[in-house]
């Protein structure tokens, strides 16, 4: 068996290999540069936190949310924690939010009810009523979650705020999704922590592009310093993503991946809703910068390449050692790597099946990506 490197020439195949080969060091760039930094995360140093514990607002955006208010509310009312308060902004409901609000009320005094009445000139998206939380909030420090969310332990909002310092004004949380039966669940919970070990790692990487609403803190200062979400409110998302693009600059930011720490959501139970939910995700991805368009778009596109080129080159007796030791390698490589960081969101079992996934997702995203609509769509 031959193991001299093969010659590189400008013959179709010649040609096939050096796409190959500079396919294959971009993943192997990514995965060293920047997997690697949430890979190599200290967790003691992830679980440091303020000895300091400031007064907190705990704000939610609720629009025709009685049943998620009604079971997931209580477990935020009862954390542990020396002062907070949480604000709900029941926005233009039409069900019974409204009532089973008051009651809660009744019960937990830091409860703090603001309605917006219905009105047909007012925009469905979540950016007004947050706002409106944030006005009438009483503290200046804030904790973001959704209706449908639960807190995993009631320590999530110590942990969360006890992240925030003099130089740490945003925090970044995570917010997986319910472990159910089914496919479709394990997809969701796929891409759910793929993209949390995306935005983890290019965050400790020093290049944040995006947190998520259902689990994400910052500060007044914060807030008031871009004028809230001026730059992007005619777009009904981004409230998450495009505030951490405008906010997140030297430092001022941190992550926090604690188990005890996450808010857990249900997943979409059919493959059309999810699509539309991930469709709808996808309008705010224009206005992300071109750095972070660039380097979101090549890991995927290049991951693709290298698997095509691949398959074309094992059956060339020339080529296929080297083709196959490379591709081998790299895979490999971002196994052990990205199967650590899993294991940091507490989807190890997940871990065994990465490299399949990875390319399943690749292929999957540009389908959803391409058939959606890109106009805005409500927040219902």
């Amino acid at each position: 068996m031959d193991f001299s490197f093969p010659e590189i020439d400008w013959t179709p195949t010649g040609i096939v290999f050096l796409v190959f080969g500079v396919s294959a060091l971009a993943q192997l760039l990514f995965t060293l540069l920047i997997f690697s930094r949430f890979t190599f995360h200290a967790s003691k140093k992830n679980n440091k936190l303020s000895e300091v514990l400031p007064g907190v607002s705990i704000i939610i955006a609720a629009r025709n949310e009685e049943d998620n208010l009604y079971q997931n509310l209580p477990a935020v009312l009862n954390q542990k924690y020396p002062e907070f308060e949480v604000v709900v902004v029941n926005h233009q409901s039409i069900d019974d939010s409204k009532h089973i609000l008051q009651a809660y009320q009744k019960q937990y005094p830091n409860l703090k009810i603001i309605d917006i009445e219905r009105n047909h000139h007012l925009r469905n998206g979540k950016k007004l009523p947050l706002t409106v939380g944030i006005k009438g909030a009483k503290y200046d420090h804030f904790l973001f979650t959704d209706a449908d969310c639960v807190p995993a332990s009631d320590n999530w909002l110590r942990l969360m705020a006890g992240k925030f310092s003099d130089r740490h004004q945003l925090i970044l949380g995570y917010g997986p999704y319910s472990k159910a039966k089914g496919f479709l669940n394990f997809i969701i919970r796929f891409d759910t922590t793929f993209i949390a070990t995306n935005y983890f790692a290019f965050a400790a990487s020093g290049f944040p592009y995006m947190g998520v609403g259902r689990n994400m803190a910052y500060t007044r200062q914060l807030f008031d310093s871009v004028q809230g979400f001026k730059k992007h409110y005619a777009i009904q998302s981004g409230d998450d993503d495009l505030f951490v693009k405008d906010v997140a600059k030297k430092r001022n930011y941190t992550i926090q991946f604690h188990p005890d720490s996450y808010c857990y959501s249900e997943g979409k139970t059919s493959w059309k809703k999810w699509f539309e939910q991930k469709q709808r995700h996808y309008t705010t991805s224009s206005s992300y910068k071109v750095f972070h368009k660039l380097l979101l778009g090549i890991y995927p596109f290049t991951l693709l390449v290298m698997l095509v080129t691949f398959v074309s080159l094992i059956f060339n007796k020339e080529y296929w050692l080297w083709s196959s030791m490379i591709f081998g390698g790299v895979i490999i490589l971002k196994w052990i790597f990205q199967g650590i960081n899993f294991g940091k969101l507490g989807e190890k079992r997940m871990a065994f099946a990465l490299p399949l996934l990875e390319i399943m997702y690749a292929v999957l995203l540009p389908i959803i990506y391409y058939s959606g609509d890109k106009n805005e769509q409500q927040w219902k």
